[in-house]
């Protein structure tokens, strides 16, 4: 999958869609899900143009990712209950943006990770 600059996260990047924002640092940018699964449901995304985890892990500065994984960590850390961090990627992983970004869901017990 090709990054796409007009996909929802990029707008929102460039401050043509507004959002709630949770946490924003040089490199990373953590807001709440317009469309929650759980009662806290935020989204992290890199301010960088990557596809998914493969394309962030691969090519992303060491700079980009510590920052990244140390926000979406802080956020972790105010859910003393139990936190659930998804990724999706590609038709099959049910990925709907193509831009990189961790879903981080708590706030209520979440249940089997998948329904077989």
């Amino acid at each position: 999958m090709a990054y796409d600059d007009q996909n929802i996260f990029a707008r929102i990047l460039r401050g043509e869609i507004p959002n709630k924002t949770v946490a924003e640092t040089k490199h990373t940018l953590a807001f709440h899900d317009i469309a929650p699964h759980a009662p806290h449901h935020v989204l992290v995304i890199p301010k960088g143009a990557y596809v998914d985890f493969a394309d962030f892990a691969a090519n992303a500065s060491a700079e980009e990712m510590t920052d990244f994984h140390r926000t979406a960590a802080g956020i972790c850390a105010g859910f003393g209950d139990g936190y659930r961090v998804i990724s999706n990627s590609g038709a099959h992983g049910g990925q709907e943006v193509p831009h990189y970004h961790l879903h981080i869901l708590a706030g209520r017990p979440l249940g089997p990770m998948l329904t077989r």
